[in-house]
């Protein structure tokens, strides 16, 4: 359960003592409102306009705050993905931008998915930033050393303020901000940023950037460090590969407090598990505070630090409280208001998003939805699949690559999970306009292929097939899914059939080493015969997978040249403009071995209610129960 600050946090600060609040966002994605773009209607659980009255309150209990935000804020709404499609005019400035200057932040960091439209528009989208931006790893030009890197933006900055104690005297004291960017932004990203940028590991960074800015005068150091936070690393994990290095950042000496992110969880509270180290009730990392404010503006993270002088002409931190302040009350359920200023701000951006969704494309003969993608074969995965199918046939066509079968790797978008029972595809037969396209294909990926062996469809597959968790026969309503692996990672192979046998453990680990000799693909099979282990294959896949990400076995390996780059959107736009009506059908590609007597929980959408029948053969096996506690629908499998 999301945690509030405590109020009242400055009425036992000692004369000569500075209370200094620090609030802070992360992982707004676009969600500058709460909108739905894909349903076209509003929400109530997040966005920017909501956050901006929780600062807002926040801001009028002390009199010292702050206001950071901590990266992935460009990407991940049909908003700001539209932005990014149209470009930014010179003197014009970015929504995002737009709306945080007017929210008054000091200053930011960016994260990962702020590089998936290209270095170029990155840096010009920043230009309006009325903040610095920093980033201490992120690097254009390495040196000997991190303090000799030529970095994309500066590694850290210096916020110099005149902040109060409790009698009202004022103090001039020197607030150091550093960002940090995970390091696999130059496998997700590849595309984009192969030979213009380079990294380093966060620690590394840390190490060197953090004494010189204490040597530069700062009285506070705060990490907006975008990235999780992992109680138990892999030990000799190394620094370059650690994705989620917020505890290992927390004990390099000099650092105060952090801002954590990217994996979308709540901290402190009861999504990380508690060590020595690690104190998610209190919201401590080595003993520092730490907020991560979940995802999409959720919550607000609140960070208050009582500061001394140390008695060297410096100040210190003598005390300090974390914790988070949800849009949603927790009491009433009901969420904080919009800011109507931001509103109206915003409102320009919103109707001219609003306008080009609502654009028609075909008109579809059946619905789409996923709310049983994990369970079935899914009538939009297979959409999807025959636009990649038929765009890398084309580009290989006169190639010799032309002769081999072509397949296609697709995995769910929107699916639950950590985005919550709301955050599922539901598109109704009918017209099908710009926004439904967007519902089914989240991400800005670059239409990509790969060659691989038979084996190795076989290993990505099993890669696949560790997003459940491992069924016991002859037990009842187990877990279905492992919450380590997300679902867009359950990539399915059209243009084959498998079955998946979740009686045996899984064979790859969450970090794509080998777990267990064992395997979960069963009678693998193309054009009705058994997958030759030697035979080569072309996977139309997009360039976040062929870039490693998800450690699919062979998805980096074997490149194929398509020519000219295409929008992975854009190949599914001209499949849909080619057909209508269009009638979306489910391809008979995977199914669950049988598992005597077991049966595993489902959490799906509401909306799913009274709809089993479109799982197709796979509603056989599905019984409906009714919503659990978080909202979710859950359907019980019977394997």
């Amino acid at each position: 359960m999301a945690q509030t600050a405590e109020r009242g946090a400055s009425s036992g600060a000692e004369a000569g003592r500075v209370l200094l609040r620090v609030l802070a966002t992360t992982d707004v994605h676009g969600y500058l409102r709460s909108h739905d773009y894909g349903q076209d209607q509003p929400g109530t659980d997040c966005g920017l306009t909501r956050i901006a009255s929780l600062v807002q309150a926040a801001r009028a209990e002390v009199a010292n705050t702050l206001l950071f935000d901590n990266g992935d804020i460009l990407q991940g709404t049909p908003l700001v993905d539209h932005w990014a499609r149209r470009g930014l005019p010179p003197g014009e400035v970015h929504p995002v931008f737009e709306m945080m200057n007017a929210l008054g932040y000091d200053a930011g960091t960016i994260g990962n998915h702020e590089f998936n439209f290209g270095l170029d528009y990155l840096c010009r989208a920043i230009e309006g930033a009325g903040f610095p931006l920093v980033c201490a790893n992120a690097v254009r030009r390495a040196g000997a050393t991190p303090l000799e890197d030529e970095t994309l933006l500066p590694p850290w900055a210096i916020l110099e303020r005149a902040l109060s104690d409790a009698e009202g005297q004022l103090h001039r004291l020197k607030i150091g901000v550093i960002g940090f960017v995970p390091p696999q932004i130059l496998m997700w990203d590849r595309l984009q940023l192969e030979g213009r940028l380079s990294v380093r590991g966060i620690n590394e960074a840390a190490r060197a950037h953090v004494p010189a800015l204490r040597a530069a005068g700062a009285d506070v150091v705060i990490a907006l460090a975008h990235t999780g936070i992992e109680p138990h690393l892999p030990p000799g994990l190394p620094d370059r590969a650690t994705e989620h290095a917020a505890v290992p950042l927390a004990a390099v000496p000099g650092i105060d407090a952090l801002i954590c992110g990217h994996s979308h969880l709540s901290f402190p509270g009861p999504d990380t598990a508690a060590t020595e180290v690690v104190d998610p009730r209190r919201g401590l990392l080595h003993g520092k505070p730490a907020v991560m404010p979940g995802r999409w503006g959720s919550h607000l993270g609140v960070i208050d630090l009582t500061l001394a002088p140390d008695g060297a002409g410096g100040w210190g931190v003598v005390e300090s409280r974390a914790a988070l302040r949800p849009v949603l009350e927790a009491a009433t359920g009901r969420p904080v208001p919009e800011a109507p200023a931001l509103v109206a701000r915003l409102a320009p951006a919103h109707e001219e998003v609003i306008c080009e969704l609502s654009q028609p494309v075909t008109r579809l003969a059946g619905p789409i939805q996923s709310f049983f993608s994990m369970v079935a074969p899914d009538a939009g995965l297979s959409l999807i699949a025959a636009a990649q199918t038929a765009h890398v046939r084309a580009r290989l066509a006169g190639r010799p690559e032309a002769a081999l079968p072509v397949l296609a790797a697709v995995a769910p978008g929107k699916c639950g999970g950590r985005g919550g029972p709301g955050f599922f595809t539901d598109i109704p037969a009918g017209p099908l306009s710009r926004r439904h396209v967007l519902e089914m294909s989240l991400f800005p990926n670059t239409a990509t292929a790969v060659l691989v062996r038979g084996a190795q469809l076989a290993d990505w597959l099993e890669r696949a097939a560790c997003v459940f968790a491992t069924i016991t026969p002859g037990q009842a309503d187990q877990p279905l899914l492992d919450p380590a692996f997300p679902c867009y990672n359950f990539d399915v192979l059209a243009g084959l059939s498998y079955e998946i046998d979740l009686s045996r453990p899984a064979r790859f680990a969450p970090d794509g080493s080998l777990a267990a000799d064992s395997r979960r693909i069963r009678d693998l099979r193309h054009a009705g015969q058994p997958v030759d282990p030697t035979a080569a294959f072309v996977i139309a896949t997009n360039s976040y997978r062929s870039a490693g990400a998800g450690g699919f076995p062979g998805a980096a390996e074997g490149a194929i040249d398509l020519g000219p780059p295409k929008s992975s959107r854009v190949v599914l736009f001209e499949l849909l403009e080619r057909h209508s009506p269009l009638q979306p059908v489910a391809e008979p590609v995977w199914r669950f071995a049988p598992i005597p007597g077991a049966s595993a929980l489902l959490e799906t959408s509401p909306r799913a209610a009274g709809r089993l029948a479109e799982a197709g053969p796979t509603a056989a096996r599905l019984e409906e129960l009714g919503l659990n506690a978080a909202g979710f629908l859950q359907i019980r499998v019977h394997f």
